[in-house]
């Protein structure tokens, strides 16, 4: 009964919270391509397949490097400015980032070292991003609780 139990408890371990997935992003990328593939297209069919199947998946996405000017609101304030290809495509992209923060619970974290080399003031980054102090201590925080990690990078 004993060897029955420790299973059970090893098992429970191992497959975490009754069907929850945790999934941490390691956003670096600048390449609008590979951030709507990856970003905005793909953390929507990742969830839709879980949710398929019964399961949660719980997402975060740490954002560094190349990745910051996709959640600056005013790009005119920012070193992203001269950016035709983002300025063209803001509207949209910060509607469907919102849709992802909002409707589908992912959590956008930023490192604020970056953006202090960058020059970028948080008073001109999205509203549901949230601030970790630099990348590594937020992707060591997520791993922590359990989030498998996976980097998008170009």
């Amino acid at each position: 009964m004993k060897k029955i139990l420790l299973l059970l408890a090893m098992l429970s371990f191992l497959y975490g919270d009754d069907g929850v997935k945790k999934v941490v992003f390691d956003l670096t990328t600048g390449d609008m391509h590979v951030f709507k593939q990856k970003v905005l297209s793909g953390i929507s069919n990742q969830r839709s397949y879980y949710e398929g199947k019964l399961e949660e998946l719980k997402v975060a996405v740490v954002i560094h490097g190349d990745a910051y000017k996709f959640f600056i609101k005013d790009l005119d304030n920012s070193p992203y400015k001269n950016d035709v290809a983002l300025v063209k495509e803001r509207a949209e992209i910060s509607q469907r980032l919102l849709t992802l923060a909002k409707s589908s619970n992912v959590e956008f974290l930023m490192c604020q070292t970056g953006m202090e080399h960058k020059k970028i003031d948080k008073t001109i980054v999205d509203s549901y991003v949230k601030f970790v102090p630099n990348a590594t201590i937020g992707l060591i925080d997520k791993q922590s609780e359990g989030y498998v990690y996976i980097p998008i990078m170009n």
